[in-house]
C-alpha cells in the first residue's frame, strides 16, 4: 500500500467541468475577491461567478471549507460558514447573500484575543495524580476487605439452603452499603453544590472527581428507568417533581443544581451534568427544567440553561449556557431554537405514586432476594463443587509458577468465555422474541408494568454491545441484526452495510431499505415515552441511504429514498419526505446527495468487480474476528489467571490479594490492549488515506476500530489517561485535561499543552462516505476547549485558546482561529449572546 498525502484528499477538479461553461465575471468587489480566493483552492486560473461549487467545480465539503477558512483571513471579506456555501452554491448568490455583512459588522463578531488562563503547575497535576491513585488504591482495598471477609463467611455455610441465607445477608449488605456510600461521601465531602469555579488537578478538584467516580460507580446506575433511580438522584440532593421519568445514563454529578417539575420524561443520552470543563477549569452551575416537560434524546444542558413548563427540547439538540426556553415553546437544534413540531408523541396513562412505588419494591426485593445471593451462591458453588476447580479454594498454595495454576485458568476461561458467547447468543435469539409477543406495535401502555418490564429487557438482552462490535463493519452484522428482529428488506451487500455500534428500542420495528450504508452509531427511536406512558411504532429508513454517524433516526422522519444524512444530522419531523439530497446539520438543510469527487470509487460496487472485492473482504472480515474473538479471550484469561492467583494466595496473603488482584486487573488490561494496537501498527503511525472500502487498507483500518476501549472511561479526569493516550500514539502535550474524550485515530491526532476535553466529545479522523474512505491529521492547539458531546472531523485545525461548544459538529478540513468561540451543527463563530463563557462565584 503507497501512503498517500493529505493533499491526495483534495485532487484538482475535471478542467472539462469548469470550462464547459461560458465565463461570467464579476460586478464588485467582493465577488471579485471571492473568485480569486476560490480560483486558488481550486487551482484553476479563473472561476465564473455564477459557476455551481459542487455541480459545475466538482469541489466537496472539504474542498469548500479551505475556502471558508481562506476567505476568514481576509478582513474585508463578510466571514463565510460551509452553511452559506450550502444555500449560496455560486460566487455571486454567496456575495448577494452576505452583501449587508459589510466588513464593520465582520469585525465586530472578531473577539479580541483573550490571555489564556494561567495553567495548573505540573507539580499540581502530579500531586493530583498520585491522590486519584491512592484514593483507586484505598476503594480496591475496601472492596477487597469486604469481598474476603464476605466470601469467607459465606463458605462457612453448611448446604445449600443455608448458603443461600448467608450470600442473601452478605449480598444484601453489601448492595445497601455500595448504594449509600456514594450518597454519604457526597454529603461529607462536597455537601451542597453551588455554583463555583476552581481549576483542575487542585484540591478542590479532587473532592470533585471522587465524588464523581463514586456516583458514577453505584449500582443504581443500573436501575435507570426505574423509580428507584429517581430516589437516589433526590437522596444526592436533586430537587425532583412527582412522576418524573428518567431514561437517561448520563448522570448528574452536582445534583443539588438540578430541577426537574412534575411530569417530565428525559429521554436516553439526554445530558444535564450540571458541570463542564472549561480552560482548565471546572465550572458548576444550574439546570433547570419545569413540569410536563420533555427532552429528547441525545441532547445536552449546559450550565445555566433553562426550561419552562410544558417545554420540548428535540432529538440531537442542545441548550447553551444562558438559554432559556419560555413556557410552553418546542424548541430543537444545536443551538436550539423555536420550532412547532411536537416531540410528545404519545398519550397519557394511568401511572400514580402506587404503581411506581409497587415497581420499585419489586425491583429491590428481586435483586436482594433472587438475583444476588443466585450470583453470590452459585459462583461459590461452582468453585467448590466443580473437582476441576475445588482444589483451587484450598489455603496456603500460593504457587504462582506451578502449571496447574495456569490449567486451571485455561479450562475455566475456555469455558466461560465461549460457553457465555454461544449460551448468550441462543438466549438473545429466543427470549426477546417471546417476549414482544406480549407487546402490540401502537398500543398505549402505563409505565412500570408488565409490559414496560418486557420492553426494557428486551432493550437491554438486544443492545448487547458485544455480538455488533464482533459482527459490525462486515457483511455478517447484516445477518445479525436480520436474526435479532430487524426488517433488512433484500439486502444488497456491501460489506459495510453496518458500523460496529448500533442500537434501538426494540429490534422488532426496525426497518432499513435495501442498499442502505450505515457508518457507525446509529440509534433506533421506535419507542415514545410520557412521564406516565410508552408505546412501540416502527422506524423506517429508505432505500439506498448512507447514514454518517451518532445519528439518532426517530420513528416517523421525514427521508425517504436515496438520502445522505451526515453526522450528528437533525431527522426531520414534519415537511415533505425527503427523497435523493443530503441532509447536514441540526436543525437540518439540504445539500448535495454526492459530488463527483466522492463517486471517484463508485465503479467498484457493480457487477463483477464488486462480488470479487466483497468476496475478498468478507475473507479479510472473517479472520478479523477470529483474531479478535483471541485477543479477547486471552485477555479474559489473563483476569482470570489474576482472579485465581489471588483465590489461591487468599489462605496466605488474605484480603490484600483480592485488592491487588482488582488493581492489577485495571493495569493489566490497559497494557494489554495497548500493547494490541501499537503492535498492529508495528509501532508505526496511521497516514491519511484516500481510497475505496474494497481497498485492503480499509479492511486493515477497520481491524483497527475493533480495538476496545471501555476501559479508558475509568481513567476520565485523570492524568493516567494522558499516558495511556501517548501510549496509543497520540501527540499530546502536557497537564491535558481528558473528562471523557473519544479519539478514533489515535496517531493522525495531535493536541497541545493544557487542553480540555468534556464528556462525550469525539475527535474522528476519517470519514466514510458511500464507497469512499478519507483519513486526515486534526490539531488542537493549546489551552483549547471541547464541549459536552462535541464532535471534531478530520482535517480540522483549532488554534490556540479556542473553544468548541457542546454538541457541536465541527465539519471537515475547518480552521478555528486562535481565541475563536465557535459552536453549533455544523459549527460557525458564536455570536456575541451565546458564546460568552458562564459567570460563576470562585
Amino acid at each position: 500500500m503507497v501512503e498517500k498525502s493529505v493533499e491526495v484528499l483534495t485532487p484538482e477538479p475535471d478542467e472539462s467541468a469548469i470550462t464547459h461553461r461560458s465565463y461570467r465575471g464579476w460586478t464588485n468587489s467582493t465577488e471579485r475577491d471571492f473568485a480569486e480566493v476560490l480560483a486558488d483552492v481550486v487551482s484553476v486560473e479563473q472561476v465564473s461567478v455564477d459557476s455551481h461549487f459542487f455541480d459545475d467545480l466538482g469541489a466537496n465539503s472539504l474542498v469548500m471549507a479551505q475556502f471558508c477558512a481562506r476567505v476568514r483571513k481576509h478582513p474585508d471579506l463578510p466571514s463565510v460558514s460551509m452553511k452559506d456555501i450550502y444555500k449560496y452554491p455560486t460566487i455571486r448568490g454567496l456575495a448577494t447573500a452576505l452583501a449587508e455583512a459589510s466588513p464593520g459588522s465582520a469585525g465586530a463578531l472578531e473577539q479580541i484575543p483573550e490571555p489564556p488562563v494561567a495553567p495548573r503547575s505540573t507539580t499540581a497535576f502530579v500531586l493530583c495524580g498520585a491522590a486519584q491513585l491512592l484514593v483507586f488504591l484505598g476503594y480496591c482495598f475496601v472492596a477487597g476487605l469486604a469481598t474476603g471477609r464476605g466470601y469467607e463467611w459465606v463458605a462457612a455455610g453448611s448446604g445449600p439452603a443455608d448458603i443461600y441465607v448467608r450470600s442473601l445477608v452478605f449480598g444484601g449488605l453489601g448492595f445497601i452499603g455500595l448504594c449509600t456510600f456514594p450518597i454519604v461521601a457526597k454529603w461529607i465531602l462536597v455537601g451542597r453544590w453551588k455554583p463555583v469555579e476552581f481549576p483542575v488537578w487542585s484540591l478542590a478538584y479532587l473532592r470533585f472527581w471522587t465524588v464523581k467516580i463514586l456516583v458514577h460507580a453505584n449500582p443504581m446506575v443500573f436501575l435507570v428507568g426505574n423509580p428507584l433511580y429517581v430516589l437516589y438522584l433526590r437522596a444526592l440532593g436533586a430537587h425532583l417533581g412527582r412522576n418524573v421519568t428518567i431514561l437517561s445514563r448520563a448522570i448528574p454529578v452536582c445534583t443539588d443544581l438540578l430541577t426537574v417539575g412534575p411530569d417530565t420524561v428525559i429521554r436516553k443520552e439526554a445530558h444535564l451534568h450540571c458541570y463542564r470543563a472549561y480552560a482548565g477549569r471546572i465550572q458548576t452551575g444550574s439546570v433547570t427544567i419545569g413540569r410536563d416537560a420533555f427532552v429528547g434524546e441525545k441532547t445536552v444542558l449546559d450550565i445555566n440553561s433553562s426550561m419552562g413548563d410544558g417545554t420540548q427540547l428535540g432529538h440531537t439538540s442542545a441548550l447553551y449556557s444562558g438559554q432559556s426556553v419560555p413556557d410552553g415553546e418546542h424548541w430543537h437544534g444545536s443551538p436550539a431554537q423555536p420550532t412547532g413540531i411536537d416531540y410528545m408523541r404519545v398519550g397519557r396513562a394511568e401511572c400514580g405514586t402506587l404503581r411506581r412505588f409497587g415497581f420499585g419494591l419489586v425491583t429491590a426485593v428481586q435483586a436482594i432476594f433472587l438475583y444476588i445471593p443466585l450470583t453470590i451462591g452459585g459462583s461459590y458453588m461452582l468453585l467448590s463443587e466443580v473437582p476441576a476447580l475445588s482444589h483451587v479454594l484450598g489455603p496456603g498454595l500460593a504457587e504462582f509458577t506451578a502449571l496447574g495454576l495456569y490449567l486451571d485458568a485455561l479450562i475455566l476461561s475456555v469455558g466461560l468465555f465461549f460457553g457465555a458467547l454461544v449460551l448468550g447468543f441462543a438466549v438473545l435469539l429466543i427470549v426477546p422474541r417471546l417476549m414482544n409477543l406480549l407487546i402490540e406495535p401502537g398500543k398505549v401502555y402505563p409505565l412500570y408494568g408488565l409490559r414496560y418490564s418486557l420492553h426494557r429487557a428486551i432493550s437491554r438482552m438486544t443492545n448487547v454491545k458485544f455480538y455488533t462490535w464482533l459482527f459490525g463493519d462486515s457483511s455478517y452484522v447484516v445477518h445479525y441484526l436480520q436474526s435479532v428482529g430487524y426488517d433488512l428488506s433484500r439486502v444488497e451487500q456491501t460489506g459495510s452495510n453496518f458500523g460496529s455500534r448500533v442500537a434501538h428500542e426494540t429490534p422488532f420495528l426496525s426497518t432499513v431499505g435495501s442498499g442502505t450504508m450505515v457508518a457507525d452509531g446509529l440509534s433506533v427511536i421506535n419507542a415514545d415515552y410520557s412521564s406516565t406512558s410508552f408505546r412501540v411504532t416502527r422506524a423506517a429508513i429508505g432505500p439506498h441511504n448512507f447514514l454518517g454517524n451518532n445519528i439518532a433516526y426517530p420513528s416517523g422522519g421525514r427521508t425517504g429514498d436515496n438520502c445522505l444524512l451526515a453526522t450528528k444530522v437533525m431527522i426531520p419531523l414534519d415537511g415533505e419526505v425527503r427523497e435523493g439530497v443530503g441532509l447536514l446539520g441540526s436543525p437540518s438543510f439540504e445539500i448535495p446527495r454526492t459530488v463527483e469527487r466522492d463517486a471517484r470509487f463508485d465503479h467498484f460496487r457493480n457487477g463483477e468487480e464488486l462480488r470479487r472485492n466483497l468476496t475478498a473482504k468478507n475473507r479479510y472480515n472473517l479472520r478479523t474476528m477470529v483474531f479478535w474473538l483471541l485477543v479477547r479471550w486471552l485477555h479474559f484469561f489473563g483476569l482470570t489467571l489474576l482472579g485465581l492467583a489471588a483465590v489461591d494466595t487468599y489462605g496466605v496473603y488474605g484480603q490484600l490479594m483480592i485488592s491487588l488482584s482488582l488493581a492489577a486487573a485495571l493495569a493489566f488490561t490497559v497494557l494489554y490492549f495497548s500493547l494490541t494496537e501499537r503492535l498492529m501498527l508495528r509501532f508505526g503511525r496511521l497516514r491519511p488515506q484516500l481510497c475505496s472500502i474494497y481497498d485492503p487498507y480499509f479492511w486493515w483500518h477497520e481491524r483497527l476500530w475493533k480495538v476496545p476501549e471501555e476501559y479508558l472511561a475509568v481513567l476520565n479526569g485523570t492524568p493516567f489517561k494522558n499516558l495511556v493516550w501517548r501510549l496509543l500514539g497520540v501527540r499530546l502535550g502536557k497537564r491535558v485535561f481528558d473528562d471523557g474524550c473519544s479519539i478514533t485515530e489515535r496517531t493522525l491526532t495531535a493536541l497541545g499543552d493544557d487542553c480540555t476535553l468534556n464528556q462525550e466529545s469525539k475527535i474522528q479522523c476519517h470519514s466514510q462516505e458511500d464507497g469512499t474512505f478519507k483519513s486526515a491529521y486534526s490539531s488542537i492547539g493549546s489551552g483549547c476547549t471541547l464541549g459536552v458531546q462535541a464532535h471534531v472531523h478530520y482535517g480540522v485545525t483549532m488554534g490556540e485558546g479556542a473553544v468548541l461548544a457542546p454538541d457541536s459538529f465541527l465539519m471537515k478540513g475547518e480552521e478555528v482561529p486562535a481565541y475563536a468561540r465557535w459552536g453549533g451543527n455544523p459549527a460557525t463563530e458564536l455570536s456575541d449572546a451565546l458564546r460568552q463563557p458562564a459567570v460563576t462565584e470562585r
